[in-house]
């Protein structure tokens, strides 16, 4: 991908394309954006009363989403762009990432108070972890993105949050 490419997709300059953003990676994050309807920064995660599958729900979603054909070169070139430009990070961090990752924070919080993960948990950690080992096997490739692995990520971070 190329500002030359994308500004002959559509079919426009390539200054046209500085004049709105100031870099590949900005295109990139907005298209994501956009793409996602993430624009808002509403993110809804499923409260059926039932934790674990409404992370299931969630995390099933978020790895989908990172095998589809039709967005993985978009995201690997965002993150790959992200890696060099600390205020496009920033953006992702603040307008994508952050309220997913609160969301989801905060959907725990309500499993603990409802007595299905143990008072001692971190929300934020636990978020972390949860997450963080999809986008790994997605970035690095290590292995099969599919419910298989979601479900027994899920079942192997579930069984450390749960009370004792």
């Amino acid at each position: 991908m190329s500002i030359e490419g994308i500004a002959a997709a559509a079919g426009v300059g390539k200054q046209t394309i500085y004049r709105w953003w100031p870099s590949k990676a900005a295109v990139l994050f907005d298209a994501i954006l956009e793409s996602n309807s993430f624009e808002s920064g509403v993110v809804g995660v499923p409260d059926t009363g039932n934790l674990e599958s409404d992370l299931r729900m969630v995390l099933r979603g978020a790895a989908a989403e990172l095998r589809d054909p039709a967005t993985d070169r978009l995201q690997r070139t965002l993150t790959a762009e992200v890696q060099a430009d600390r205020a496009i990070a920033d953006e992702l961090v603040r307008r994508l990432l952050r309220p997913q990752l609160d969301a989801t924070a905060a959907r725990i919080e309500e499993g603990i108070r409802a007595g299905q993960v143990d008072s001692s948990v971190d929300p934020g950690l636990a978020v972390e972890l949860i997450f963080g080992p999809v986008f790994h096997r997605w970035a690095l490739r290590t292995g099969d993105l599919d419910d298989a692995f979601v479900d027994g990520l899920l079942a192997l971070v579930l069984t450390g949050l749960r009370p004792r």
